[in-house]
């Protein structure tokens, strides 16, 4: 399988602390990868990284499909074809959820109307929330809000997605409808990098898991690896700390 995202010495730093210390990570097409590690070890950082939202160091590489990730008309390419889900939202407050999710189609591949209304439609089905469409978003719960910023990474038809710590902001009570609708997405063949403390999600949907502590990869494999036979002591702790509780 060919590595659609490729990255080389990925270095990351504020001013004199630096975020991330020469990250080397290639992730096949389809793969799924959860990454997981305690607060400020640079998780968000690293796949922010990958579409640009955060700048890195000159000497490292990211590429996506082969298209280097530099400012500048390649960049606009990669974030075509790569779809982002935040902590929050981040939806247009005064835009129905429907037209939250036409937007981009129509701005950025030049959908029109009609198509990437009957798109957003199908999209909002499969996440499960068509009977929200007209609705905006100050009238939705926070589960269902994230659920249409899922459909709205969708709508691009892209090739990677990101989600940055999708549940985090939620109540404990939505958590479950988000994971759901990500599940069905693991087994669609679109690549997914996902940034999670949800260890049970983590270990049933990913591929392959990586644990980051400190600003560098600690250790890295299949889930059952890395949760029932650890080899690094920092994971074993890590682990003995969040699975207790």
């Amino acid at each position: 399988m060919s590595a659609q995202i490729n990255i080389h010495n990925l270095k990351k730093s504020y001013g004199e602390f630096q975020v991330l210390h020469g990250i080397d990570l290639e992730i096949a097409q389809g793969e799924v990868v959860c990454v997981i590690g305690p607060s400020g070890s640079g998780k968000s950082t690293l796949i922010r990284c990958i579409n640009r939202l955060e700048a890195f160091d000159d000497e490292s590489e990211i590429a996506v499909d082969g298209i280097a990730v530099v400012p500048g008309r390649a960049l606009a390419a990669v974030r075509a074809e790569v779809g982002m889900v935040f902590q929050s939202f981040n939806l247009f407050p005064h835009m129905t959820v429907l037209r939250n999710v036409m937007l981009a189609p129509m701005r950025v591949r030049h959908s029109s109307v009609k198509d990437a209304e009957a798109r957003a439609r199908v999209l909002l089905d499969r996440v499960g929330i068509s009977e929200q469409a007209d609705k905006y978003p100050e009238n939705l719960s926070g589960g269902q809000q994230q659920r249409v910023a899922i459909a709205r990474a969708l709508a691009m038809e892209p090739k990677v997605l990101l989600f940055d710590e999708p549940t985090s902001a939620l109540d404990p009570e939505m958590v479950g409808e988000v994971l759901d609708v990500m599940k069905k997405l693991a087994g669609t063949g679109v690549t997914m990098v996902i940034v999670t403390h949800e260890m049970g999600f983590a270990r049933q949907v990913a591929d392959r898991v990586i644990f980051m502590d400190g600003g560098n990869v600690i250790e890295a494999g299949p889930p059952a690896e890395i949760f029932d036979n650890p080899k690094e002591e920092r994971t074993r702790s890590f682990l003995h700390a969040v699975l207790d509780h």
